[in-house]
């Protein structure tokens, strides 16, 4: 009885006896003739050459290529599309998927029911969306160059990954460029996104209604907004980069009970960071340097708690207008501002003052711009020094009682510094573009 336990079991978990390499010359259905000859647990090599497509992978095979091995949908639909599970695409050049967005063509596809495929090491070049995560589960997808269409219009292009209703994705080590948004996750959860790079897109990372997920180490270069998290829940977003993005470097849009830590935002953006009816998040850790405002924080924001984050010589380093205190410390440790000039006589690190980054003539510019004329004017002078005298007249607004007097540092790795040149030169130049980052409905 042990015996035949013992060689029951072995059935089941080697794998098949009849699964084989073969290898598939390049033509016009080699491939898909392939495919439909194959058993399951197949390797098919791809040799070097152009394989027409599109095909449909309907059973659990591993499809490999050797060097120049090229798969072309002809511009017809989706290039690659997998419909079982256990399947994995690996060192392969994948082009011409058809542009129809209600299709949401693909240069490979990830459909439901098609678990634990894994895509790894292709190049996928030009196609309207590269990688389309649609509903499988545990889908692992590393490792690959993905850059997407240069349409003149920038929301009529594709994502690099998109990932709809999809489980347990891990997404990792992929470099992606051009096209729409480098990752979107749209009605998913437990999913993690790390270790990616993403340049001259709209969003690096962009989440609706994601939920129990993490959003972490990686390095956007030059889009427009960095990291946004909107009507997502229990997102970790931790130890990314945002360097040089145009609007935002990270976005809270009626997102919650998210943890934002060790994260860099450095250079030019419009907003280091913009909270937005966002609650009950951790913000700690994080370095916000060099944009025109360091955080806006508006739209009734609650129950958040920030900490040990610096702000560095942004222009405005708090946008908030309210009429009641905020405290932005937290067990007696608050924050980091450049422009706070204390002393820290106890030599605990917590500087002797408590800060107030914003005055009653910031509120007064923000709802007037046209006051803005006026900054320099001697009765403006006049009020700001009174109201440093007498703290009584100050509006509502943030309050860190607790400033901290060194500010964390983040490093970033060399090879990113040219790609950051670049990205501030570009932006300096005022590139026409067709998007506004600030119409949250194009979102």
């Amino acid at each position: 009885m042990l015996r035949a336990l013992i060689f029951a079991l072995s059935l089941l978990i080697a794998p098949p006896v009849w699964a084989d390499e073969r290898h598939v010359m390049a033509g016009r259905g080699t491939l898909a003739i392939a495919i439909a000859g194959a058993n399951p647990g197949d390797v098919l090599v791809l040799q070097p050459g152009l394989h027409r497509g599109p095909v449909v992978i309907d059973r659990p095979l591993t499809l490999t290529g050797e060097p120049e091995a090229i798969i072309d949908g002809m511009g017809q639909g989706t290039v690659v599309s997998i419909d079982a599970p256990d399947v994995t695409i690996r060192n392969l050049t994948v082009i011409g998927s058809g542009l129809n967005s209600q299709e949401t063509d693909a240069g490979i596809k990830i459909l439901r029911k098609a678990d634990r495929a894994i895509v790894e090491r292709n190049r996928v070049l030009g196609n309207l969306h590269g990688v389309d995560v649609h509903g499988g589960r545990d889908a692992r997808v590393s490792n690959n160059i993905i850059e997407g269409t240069r349409t003149p219009r920038m929301n009529d292009r594709g994502n690099g990954i998109y990932v709809w209703n999809s489980p347990g994705t891990v997404v990792e080590g992929n470099s992606v460029r051009w096209g729409r948004d480098g990752i979107f996750s749209n009605t998913s959860r437990k999913g993690i996104y790390r270790n990616n790079l993403f340049r001259d897109l709209r969003f690096a990372v962009h989440y609706m209604y994601t939920n129990d997920s993490e959003v972490s180490g990686n390095v956007s270069i030059g889009n427009h907004l960095g990291y946004a998290i909107m009507f997502s829940n229990k997102v970790i977003v931790k130890n990314n980069l945002s360097l040089s993005d145009r609007s935002h470097g990270v976005m809270l849009n009626f997102a919650n009970n998210a943890d934002v830590s060790g994260n860099l935002v450095r250079g030019g953006a419009d907003r280091c960071t913009f909270i937005y009816n966002a609650h009950k998040n951790l913000i700690y850790g994080n370095r916000f340097e060099g944009c025109n405002i360091g955080i806006h924080f508006t739209a009734g924001s609650e129950r958040n708690v920030l900490t040990g984050n610096a702000f560095v010589g942004n222009r405005t380093q708090v946008k908030y207008v309210g009429t009641r205190d905020i405290e932005w410390s937290f067990e007696g440790r608050g924050n980091y501002w450049s422009d706070h000039a204390s002393f820290d006589l106890g030599g605990d690190g917590i500087a002797d003052s408590p800060f107030r980054p914003n005055d009653l003539m910031d509120h007064i510019l923000w709802s007037q711009p046209a006051a803005g004329l006026l900054t320099g004017a001697p009765v403006v002078q006049l009020i700001r020094w009174a109201q440093s005298s007498f703290p009584a007249t100050l509006p509502g607004g943030v309050v860190d009682s607790s400033p901290l007097m060194t500010a964390p540092t983040i490093n970033i790795p060399s090879k990113y510094l040219p790609m950051e040149v670049e990205a501030a030169a570009r932006w300096s130049e005022s590139e026409p573009d067709d998007f506004d980052v600030n119409d949250l409905s194009s979102h």
